[in-house]
């Protein structure tokens, strides 16, 4: 059992209390990515309660607001908002997440309890495009390993190094074609590839060919960029299958969330040379990646930072700041998490 907090923890924990007694709770879990940047933006409008930095255990500090803390900035760091933490904030009604999607929160438990959320929605969506259309270039012309193959000395002949692939012409079907996948069909329509795509629902004012089954569309694609959010309906549902349909001259590019690709089968698809390669930003067991993803030449890794510019990060902190601030004020907040987003 956990043992309650002295009242000296308590005095402790709430102590910024004194310092800023009229300004709204904000309750921060954990640390944003680049926080030093936007604290004071931050911290002007909002007492911040930082577990964090705190000494004491999260579910003692958490008892110390309990019955106070009315909105909460929550970041995806391999951790779920789920139940057991939402039990212990009886008072919380608001939680912004700093991210697009929300498969790391319980959204079914918020509602039950009451309490509404908020995402970023297409702050990121510019940047994660341009990663997406990065790793798509770099796998076709085999930039990264390229250099690998320079800095190693052997050579700059044009005979030294196998030749890459032309990116115009290349048929493209996208994963998703939301805010993110629409900005990259933007892109890779300006180097002349040809756009298909999948999604929830045909979208009737664009001209892109729609395909409803996936293994339709991957066959009929020369490569997949995905670009979709993880839902309990997008687990996996680049499998096996897929791969196949896809085929040896096949490439995949993900810039969406990792579990949504049976990794296992990706990387025996890669290892196999069932697929021509693969660019992911994102992983099925974050930080963990597969250690034959690592020796492979036809792959381009990156450590989940398609959304890192100061540029998405500004305007994702202004999403959330005007989130706060309509919540605050009685007023319908600006990004709301629907239950069918």
């Amino acid at each position: 059992m956990t043992p309650m907090p002295s009242q000296l923890q308590i005095h402790a924990a709430a102590n910024d209390d004194v310092r800023s007694p009229d300004l709204p709770q904000l309750l921060i879990i954990h640390q944003p990515v680049d926080f030093a940047r936007f604290e004071s933006q931050f911290s002007k409008k909002f007492h911040l309660l930082k577990a964090w930095e705190s000494p004491l255990p999260l579910d003692q500090f958490l008892m110390s607001y309990a019955g106070s803390v009315k909105a909460m900035l929550f970041r995806r760091v391999n951790t779920q908002l789920n139940a057991d933490i939402l039990c212990q904030l009886p008072a919380l009604k608001l939680i912004v997440t700093s991210s697009a999607g929300v498969n790391h929160i319980d959204v079914v438990e918020c509602r039950r309890r009451g309490i509404s959320e908020t995402n970023v929605t297409n702050a990121y969506s510019e940047d994660v495009a341009d990663m997406a259309v990065g790793l798509f270039i770099d796998v076709y012309r085999k930039i990264s390993a390229a250099d690998r193959f320079v800095r190693q000395g052997l050579g700059t002949g044009k005979r030294n190094y196998p030749p890459g692939n032309k990116l115009g012409g290349k048929r493209v079907g996208i994963v998703g074609l939301g805010s993110i996948g629409l900005e990259v069909a933007k892109r890779l329509e300006a180097f002349g590839c040809i756009i298909s795509y999948n999604s929830r629902s045909k979208k009737p004012s664009l001209s892109y060919s729609f395909y409803s089954n996936l293994c339709e569309l991957a066959a009929n694609s020369d490569a997949l960029v995905i670009c979709c959010g993880l839902t309990v309906q997008t687990h996996h549902i680049i499998n096996k299958e897929v791969l196949s349909a896809l085929g040896r001259e096949g490439v995949i590019v993900n810039v969406g969330r990792g579990p949504v690709i049976d990794e296992k089968e990706l990387v025996k698809s890669l290892v196999n040379r069932e697929i021509r390669g693969a660019g992911l930003d994102v992983f099925e067991n974050e930080p963990h990646v597969p250690d034959e993803l690592l020796a492979l030449d036809n792959v381009v890794l990156s450590p989940h930072r398609a959304i890192l510019t100061p540029e998405s990060m500004q305007s994702s902190n202004e999403v959330m700041m005007a989130n706060l601030e309509a919540f605050f004020s009685n007023k319908p907040l600006v990004t709301p998490v629907l239950m069918d987003d």
